[in-house]
């Protein structure tokens, strides 16, 4: 066992969805090898030793299994991947790092998930307040002010 799930069956066809392949969690990857000889024979994900060709039906049961609200929408795999970014973000996982392992850009990351980085507008709450130094005005010049800011923010990466 390599540590990597390939989200995009081998022999399949990439298309435009992005579906890298990605390092597993170290904390799945020693159950998981821990699990290959006594519970998974020989697919991903089996039901009573057989392989099984779609998780949508399993996952809709898990989600009735767990009495998960649905009263504002279905909850689905991908909603796993939105939880997913916002505990990276949350995390201050760097943000190319994350858009990689999550599949999507990193100005999507950005621009969906970037609120719940904890860098997210500190450069700016700690600039408002930040005293101007302000240079000696020469007579004839106009007057010039130096700006200490600096270029840290998240929306630069």
């Amino acid at each position: 066992m390599s540590g990597l799930y390939h989200r995009l069956a081998i022999g399949r066809r990439a298309t435009n969805k992005r579906q890298p392949t990605v390092p597993l969690p170290d904390r799945l990857l020693v159950h998981m090898r821990r699990w290959y000889d006594k519970i998974i024979a020989n697919h991903f994900v089996e039901w009573q030793g057989t392989g099984v060709k779609s998780v949508k039906n399993g996952f809709a049961r898990a989600v009735e299994v767990a009495k998960l609200d649905l009263s504002e929408g279905n909850v689905t795999p991908h909603t796993l991947r939105h939880t997913a970014a916002t505990w990276l973000m949350q995390l201050g996982t760097d943000p190319w790092e994350a858009a990689g392992f999550l599949g999507m850009s990193v100005k999507v990351l950005i621009d969906t998930y970037g609120h719940h980085h904890p860098d997210y507008m500190k450069e700016a709450s700690g600039a408002i307040t930040r005293k101007r130094e302000t240079t000696k005005r020469v007579v004839g010049t106009p007057q010039t002010t130096k700006s200490t800011v600096r270029a840290r923010s998240i929306r630069a990466i």
